[in-house]
């Protein structure tokens, strides 16, 4: 099977992509989403509709907020929540996507590969990137990590930290676990290696939207249906239009306008309706933004937006 993990409505949106982009590769595997109760039934009745089980699981969190700010990314926190995928028993065998994945290519073959099978990480090539990995399934696995976790922790306060040190071995064992790049290509690699990334870009086969931004956050413009990409958020301008092309024809006509937050909002879309262009960030996400420059000129963060919200506020004063 495939699994991936929402653990609240925002993730949910890229799962449902992320199963749309599996689907189109007509797949012979089983679709898995893991679900904590972060998502709203709405969001699960969407997810439903594409995956083929859905799999309820509690939360985990590190609590390792010291090795979690090192990485600049507080958020990670819930995703020890991963690891009960290692509960999946009804299968023998499993790839683990990650919500912010986008599959390009059909990706089967990765079921003859052992547990862990997995790319390097761009960052760190002696290290798997945790985003795609191969596992099987088995409760004995899910309780020595457990234990293990509450023992040793992460060096950086997140799954990939915890699952490097447990496998620890991946670096030098088994060049046979060592999954190539195309199958996990991290949004960094287009600007760390332009050559290599011209050269292989059609032999990509999974893509990566790391960091803090992911592709719901861009702006669409909804007139000539094209994403504008954020400065400095190092997501290729070519994959965030498929991202959002299979976003706006599978997931985006079925989503709950009467839902709150981001996806109320991008439910309400009008599609060549000759509004403007959005960007969705929450406020956590655009305060973010805008402190490593990030701001978007010619949409939310337009100087005729800020004078309207500080006219409302004028006026709620008054």
């Amino acid at each position: 099977a495939f699994v991936t993990l929402a653990t609240n409505d925002t993730y949910a949106l890229g799962c449902l992509v992320l199963a749309n982009s599996i689907r189109q590769t007509k797949t012979t595997r089983k679709l898995v989403v893991m679900l904590t109760d972060g998502v709203t039934s709405s969001m699960r009745h969407q997810l439903e509709r594409v995956f083929d089980v859905l799999y309820d699981v509690d939360l985990l969190d590190s609590r390792d907020s010291c090795n979690l700010a090192l990485l600049g990314r507080p958020d990670l926190s819930c995703t020890f929540t991963k690891l009960h995928c290692w509960k999946l028993t009804q299968f023998d065998k499993a790839v683990f996507l990650d919500a912010d994945t986008l599959v390009l290519q059909g990706v089967d073959e990765l079921f003859d590969r052992e547990e862990l099978s997995a790319s390097p990480d761009a960052g760190w090539p002696d290290c798997f990137n945790s985003g795609v990995f191969v596992f099987k399934p088995s409760e004995e696995t899910y309780a020595a990590l457990r234990d293990f976790a509450l023992a040793q922790g992460s060096f950086d306060g997140g799954d990939q930290g915890l699952l490097n040190l447990f496998f620890r071995d991946w670096a030098t064992k088994d060049i046979a676990r060592h999954l190539p790049f195309i199958y996990n290509v991290v949004s960094q690699a287009f600007y760390s290696y332009l050559p290599a990334f011209t050269q292989f870009k059609n032999d990509i086969k999974i893509v990566h939207f790391i960091g803090q931004v992911k592709p719901w956050h861009h702006s669409f413009n909804t007139i000539t249906g094209q994403v504008q990409l954020l400065p400095g958020t190092g997501h290729d301008q070519n994959f965030l239009q498929l991202w959002w092309n299979l976003f706006i024809k599978h997931v985006q006509p079925a989503l709950d306008p009467t839902v709150g937050g981001l996806v109320g909002e991008l439910a309400s879309l009008q599609i060549k309706s000759g509004g403007p262009s959005v960007v969705f960030l929450d406020d956590s996400d655009r305060r973010l933004a805008w402190e490593r420059g990030q701001m978007d000129y010619m949409g939310v963060d337009s100087f005729e937006n800020i004078q309207r919200k500080l006219d409302s506020k004028i006026e709620d004063r008054s």
